[in-house]
């Protein structure tokens, strides 16, 4: 197989300014902030590049425009070792944009989709859906008509014995609507929902709980709950590991580099509770830079910060 990963999803700039003392002004008020970045953005974008940076070789589906914004996306990708072949430049609509504004351990996205909304299960190439190892999809929420398609490419990666993972990431409609969901949590095999993800797609208060509500319906569940770790259930059982101390500066793709660390992990023959670390360990290094990608951790990093 020429790839071990096909990331399916949204890739934007991301414009990460602060950090931000809350509340935010109106009024046209101006506010200095001490640090700000045009950097790589997007959950898909940013797995896909912490994929590459540990060692596998990754390929990208997905949407952008005809743009100035999408020319920065394409590139970043390639200089990060991502094949963009499949990527498709829309004419027609803009590529998504995003705005981050970090205050301490927390950050508010702003976000044009642009072109994001009309990606869809066509734009994925069959024969490349076909010669991977593993799938993996970001932003559900964000691209409506790639959501009603998810669910028959991950069935038929997995019918080529691909595994599948899905990253929900937030719903901004605030619906969290399981019609479409559901029947993709069955053809998923790593369901990687962050905390608070994974409360409001079950109303339950307890992490542990709503993850294993989660996992009865199809997945294994592995949940991201920032400077507390992460935790998998399988339907039955849960492990934990722990975050890492880290000199951190922003958690802006953090989740993004965890997913990556799992995905790597797995593919590299880990079990369970191996790869759980081994994505604590790699969601934690990611926030030692601002931004994304800047501090992502290669295979040898990640694997001695669990060893170690």
């Amino acid at each position: 197989m020429k790839y071990d990963l096909l990331v399916i999803g949204d890739a934007n700039p991301d414009v990460v300014v602060g950090p931000v003392e809350q509340p935010i002004l109106f009024g046209q008020r101006e506010r200095l902030v001490p640090n700000g970045a045009l950097l790589l953005g997007g959950s898909a974008a940013i797995m896909a590049c912490g994929a590459a940076r540990l060692g596998l070789r990754v390929a990208f589906a997905g949407r952008v425009g005809d743009d100035a914004a999408g020319n920065f996306v394409r590139t970043a990708l390639a200089d990060r070792g991502v094949d963009v072949s499949a990527m498709i430049v829309d004419p027609s609509l803009p590529t998504a944009l995003t705005t981050v504004l970090t205050s301490g351990d927390d950050r508010a996205m702003i976000t044009s989709p642009g072109c994001l909304p009309a990606t869809s299960a066509d734009d994925v190439p069959t024969a490349l859906l076909r010669s991977v190892r593993h799938v993996h999809a970001s932003s559900f929420y964000l691209m409506p008509e790639l959501a009603a398609g998810l669910a028959g490419l991950f069935k038929e990666a997995k019918a080529a014995k691909a595994t599948t993972s899905l990253d929900p990431n937030d719903d901004p409609s605030g619906r969290w609507d399981r019609i479409v969901l559901d029947p993709l949590l069955r053809q998923t095999d790593y369901f990687l929902p962050n905390a608070s993800e994974a409360q409001q797609l079950t109303g339950h208060p307890s992490v542990a709980e709503a993850a294993g509500i989660l996992a009865r319906r199809g997945p294994l569940v592995v949940v991201k709950d920032g400077a507390a770790g992460a935790l998998t259930h399988d339907g039955t059982k849960v492990r934990k590991a722990p975050a890492l101390q880290v000199d951190y500066v922003d958690a802006v793709g953090a989740g993004d580099s965890f997913d990556a660390g799992f995905v790597a992990a797995r593919l590299n023959g880990f079990n369970g509770a191996r790869a759980l670390a081994i994505a604590a360990a790699c969601g934690s290094l990611s926030t030692r830079a601002a931004g994304g990608t800047a501090a992502q951790a290669d295979w040898e990093l990640a694997l001695g910060s669990v060893t170690a």
